[in-house]
C-alpha cells in the first residue's frame, strides 16, 4: 500500500485501532518520504501526517512548515490544521514560525492556510494584532478575507475567557 493510498484509507476508517495499524503499517514510509529529496513524496508524507492523525509525527511537520518547496509547506499546513482543531498546542508551539509565513511567505496559498492554522491556536495578543494588520492592509483579497475571518474569531475566543 503506498502512503497516499493508505491516507485515502484513513478517511474512511472510523475505529481507532485500525487507524494505528494503518499508521503502524505506514510509519517508515512516511519518515522516509519526509526526507525525499522529491517535492511531491515530502508533500504526500506532510498530507498523509494529518491524514492519518499521526500526532507522533508532529516534528515532521515543523520541519516541512521550513521546506523550500511551497507544496510541502502547504501540506504541512493543512495537517498542522487538521491535527490542531482539538487540541491548540501545536499551534501554539509553532505559532511564531505560522506568523512569518502568514505575514511574508513569497506564496499566497500558504500564507493563507498558515493564517487558518492560526485560527485553532489560542487567542494572543501578537496574533489578533498580525491578523487585524493582514485583515486591513494585505493586497491580497483573499488573504485579507481569510485574515479578518479568524481575527474576528480570535477576538471573540479571548472576551469569552
Amino acid at each position: 500500500m503506498t502512503l497516499a493510498e493508505a491516507a485515502a484509507r484513513a478517511a474512511e476508517v472510523s475505529d481507532e485501532r485500525e487507524l494505528a495499524d494503518l499508521r503502524r503499517e505506514v510509519a517508515e514510509e512516511v519518515e522516509a518520504a519526509a526526507r525525499s529529496a522529491d517535492y511531491r513524496e515530502r508533500a504526500v508524507a506532510y498530507r498523509a501526517i494529518g491524514q492519518l492523525r499521526f500526532n507522533q509525527k508532529t516534528e515532521l511537520l515543523r520541519r516541512g512548515l521550513e521546506d523550500s518547496s511551497p507544496a510541502c509547506r502547504g501540506s504541512a499546513l493543512l495537517s498542522l490544521e487538521l491535527l490542531s482543531r482539538d487540541h491548540p498546542g501545536l499551534v501554539n508551539a509553532t505559532r511564531s514560525r505560522l506568523h512569518s509565513l502568514a505575514n511574508d511567505d513569497p506564496n499566497q496559498a500558504v500564507r493563507r492556510l498558515a493564517v487558518l492554522c492560526l485560527r485553532n491556536g489560542s487567542p494572543t495578543a501578537d496574533t489578533i494584532t498580525l491578523l487585524a494588520h493582514l485583515g486591513e492592509e494585505s493586497d491580497e483579497k483573499d488573504l485579507r478575507a481569510a485574515a479578518t475571518a479568524v481575527h474576528q474569531s480570535l477576538k471573540k475566543k479571548s472576551t469569552a475567557r
